[in-house]
């Protein structure tokens, strides 16, 4: 299963000043197998070492950090030499012991010349949890479920998704169709590799269904294992309340929606602790179109998308029927499966997303981002034949360079904004042309 971020390590690997690289990224998006893939391909052997599922590991770390004890003390584990110049050093679930997270600033100090991979599903939980982190001794990658152009190759859509990195956008025309039902599937499926996996092997969406609840569920087990005992129901409470959420006539998160009478602050560290593991994305309201971004932010109004399309169609418990009913997938709960693509697209891209809404007036732009030191408003609709009204107030307000209406029509310039169909969405974000 072809990853994008495979390019990422490739370009690690060359650097001249490598350090270790920490990949970080919810549990069961893919990162012990793209972390082994990579070292089978690029490397003479890899040396993998999981954390969790050895307490004699862990001891070797607690001894201190003397670089050649530890490699010699690995190489008895490990049961090989460990040749800098043809291994791969993989520290996988390191959150498990933090005196490992620590030794890779003595591994960058002392020990450059070893290539060192570290990962954990819920590292990003453990750094903000006091672990005494290795700060400027370690570069760090994100990894995300499979975006809708790594979906596409995982399929063997080669042909239309070759069309589409090269925007040929002409040539795409008569395949509107067949790109829309590819949409459609992976607004069901999502991009969680094991349910893509499974999929491309049985074609069945009722075992898709069946995958995705086990991931949902693996991941409120995760709350009971790892979440601070005293913030466990609160975390219950945000989690299961996401798809209500969502499909409010305003989706912003609402604290009442919760319990009668609740406070952000007593729910603010649940928050982080979901957006700490990867599972959730937080998208703040701006109120004014500047640069930078965050100078306009308003902390207090925000909304929670989760980390995959296909998982909060399963949270929502949507039914594989509306694959065969028309357009309705787009449609169904508000089109909040259509907001969610378009957020983890972002998310993939650009780390962070906001949403627009004035102080006054009732106009709100779904997404805002910052491109090419440009802030650019994004509207997206669920349906073909759409009006923009609240794009059309951000645009008389502000009069930006670039207004973008993402929905199922096709690509259409007009004198103040321009519609990118959902299915080309994720190559403008990437493309340096803009389409």
């Amino acid at each position: 299963m072809k990853r994008d971020a495979y390019q990422n390590l490739l370009n690690w690997k060359n650097k001249s000043n490598r350090m270790p690289l920490i990949i970080q990224g919810a549990r069961q998006v893919g990162k012990t197998w793209l972390m082994k893939d990579f070292g089978k391909n690029e490397y003479a052997q890899t040396a993998y070492f999981n954390f969790e599922s050895s307490a004699e590991l862990r001891q070797i770390f607690q001894q201190g950090y003397d670089i050649k004890k530890l490699i010699t003390s690995l190489e008895i584990h490990f049961g090989n030499t460990i040749n800098p110049e043809n291994t791969l050093i993989i520290f996988d679930e390191i959150q498990a012991c933090p005196e490992a997270i620590t030794s890779l600033k003595y591994f960058q100090e002392n020990a450059p010349q070893f290539h060192i991979f570290a990962a954990g599903s819920l590292l990003g939980v453990a750094i903000h949890q006091g672990v005494n982190f290795p700060v400027g001794k370690t570069e760090f990658l994100t990894l995300y479920p499979l975006s809708f152009h790594e979906y596409l190759a995982a399929i063997g859509a080669n042909g239309i998704l070759n069309a589409i990195l090269h925007e040929q956008i002409d040539s795409l025309t008569p395949f509107h169709t067949t790109l829309t039902e590819h949409l459609k599937k992976y607004f069901f499926i999502g991009g969680m590799p094991a349910v893509v996996a499974d999929f491309i092997v049985n074609n069945d969406f009722n075992t898709v269904r069946e995958i995705q609840n086990q991931i949902v569920t693996a991941y409120e087990n995760d709350f009971s294992k790892h979440a601070p005992i005293s913030q466990l129901p609160r975390i219950r409470m945000v989690w299961q309340s996401i798809v209500g959420q969502l499909a409010k006539e305003n989706s912003k998160f609402v604290y009442s929606v919760l319990r009668t009478g609740a406070r952000a602050k007593e729910f603010e560290l649940a928050i982080a602790w979901l957006k700490d593991a990867g599972l959730v994305h937080k998208v703040t309201r701006v109120n004014k179109a500047g640069l930078p971004i965050t100078a306009y932010t308003d902390w207090n109004d925000f909304k929670i998308y989760l980390n995959d399309v296909g998982l909060l169609g399963a949270m929502a418990q949507l039914s594989a029927k509306t694959l065969i009913e028309g357009n309705q997938i787009f449609e169904e709960f508000k089109g909040i499966l259509t907001e969610q693509f378009v957020c983890q697209s972002i998310i993939n891209q650009m780390q962070s997303c906001y949403y627009w809404s004035p102080s006054e007036g009732k106009s709100e732009v779904d997404f805002i981002i910052q491109k090419e030191n440009r802030v650019v408003p994004i509207e997206v609709k669920s349906a073909e034949n759409v009006r923009s009204r609240s794009l059309r107030v951000y645009y008389d307000k502000y009069q930006p360079e670039e207004c973008v209406r993402t929905s199922l029509s096709g690509y259409i310039q007009q004198d103040w904004m321009k519609n990118i169909p959902l299915y080309l969405f994720q190559q403008w974000l990437n493309a340096r042309s803009g389409l």
